[in-house]
This record gives structure tokens, sequence and C-alpha cells, in this order.
């Protein structure tokens, strides 16, 4: 079952580059003109922007279990809660449900999954996968931890 786990959440394109048959048009909020957003390293746009995917077990937040919000790491909204974070053992944080309004789910050209992106900014932060039986909510949004900052419940710094 790793073994499924890994492959469903890497990108089915090694190189992240766009094939002929993906839109490649930017969202109205993805343009810095439209919006302020954090500067991003080559590394963060090749996963935020460019939808790539960061190596399995590598991520930052893959072993987190601090009670905290994690946000979107290009906009700063307000993504997911600790308490719906679970160890599904894939190599990336793994979440069983979103905020409300807070995730846009788009199907890949594959048609075999379904893309997570923020729903504020366009932001790529990884897949959602339904039917696998990991929590009684039956879902697992598999999100790169590079996508996210983690903001600690008992932070009062905001993060933009």
């Amino acid at each position: 079952m790793l073994a499924c786990s890994l492959q469903a959440c890497s990108q089915s394109n090694p190189t992240n580059k766009p094939s002929n048959n993906q839109d490649t048009t930017k969202h109205a909020m993805s343009d810095p003109k439209n919006a302020k957003y954090r500067k991003l390293t080559p590394e963060e746009e090749r996963v935020i922007v460019n939808k790539g995917t960061e190596a399995p077990f590598k991520g930052e937040y893959y072993q987190n279990f601090a009670k905290g919000t994690y946000v979107c790491k290009r906009c700063g909204a307000p993504l997911y809660r600790s308490s719906d974070k679970f160890d599904a053992h894939c190599g990336w944080p793994a979440f069983d449900d979103e905020i409300p309004g807070a995730v846009k789910r788009i199907p890949d050209p594959d048609g075999e999954r379904t893309e997570i992106e923020c729903s504020r900014c366009g932001a790529h932060l990884g897949h959602v996968f339904t039917g696998e039986g990991f929590t009684p909510k039956n879902e697992r949004h598999c999100v790169n931890s590079i996508s996210l900052v983690f903001i600690p419940a008992d932070s009062t710094a905001t993060k933009k």
C-alpha cells in the first residue's frame, strides 16, 4: 500500500513542465500585478507555480503534529487545521479535511487524480484522494510541505 500511496502523490510528468494537453493559462490571482505574494525560492516556485512535487519523506511538515494552522506559502490564506492532519505514511503531510472554501479541486488532465490548489491564489498544494479508508472522512489531501507555512496555535504572529 505504501508504494501505491507514493505513486499516487507523485507527478506523472517527471519534468514538471506542462504537457501539450495541459492548460497553461494562469489564474487571474497568480499575476503578481493583481496581488501581493511572498517571494518564492526557485524550488518553491517549481512546486507552487509550476505544479511540481517535493521529494517524499523530506518535507518540513511531514511529521509535524503540533497544534496550529497551515496556511498557503504564497498568499497566507488559512488552508488546514492540525486537528485534520493524520499520518498516512505516504511521505507528505496528509489531511482529511480542509478549512471550508480554502481549497479548490481540479481534475488532472490524466483523469486519474484531482489536484488541489489554494482557492485564494491558485497555488499548487498537491492532490486529494477519496475512498482509501485512512480516516472516517475517507479523504486524503496529500500536500507538499513546501506549499505551506505552519502557524503554531500558541503563536500570536500572523503570516502574510
